[in-house]
């Protein structure tokens, strides 16, 4: 939806992306309890499952 509906574009972005997400996710679970290490997929589960409810309640669809 952001890039566009080129594969050579999107792949490359999703992997850009992706992997940029899951380091910024790794330093906050480093960081928030600070003696301890906090699972990533906790912090990757509330972000990506905040996110799958906003999708489920955007009225508008767009193909």
């Amino acid at each position: 939806m952001f890039v566009g509906g080129d594969h050579r574009i999107l792949l490359l972005t999703s992997y850009l992306a992706g992997s940029t997400f899951l380091v910024l996710c790794d330093t906050l679970a480093r960081t928030v309890i600070a003696p301890l290490e906090l699972p990533i997929g906790v912090i990757t589960g509330i972000v990506g499952g905040s996110l799958f409810v906003y999708a489920l309640s955007k009225r508008t669809y767009e193909f």
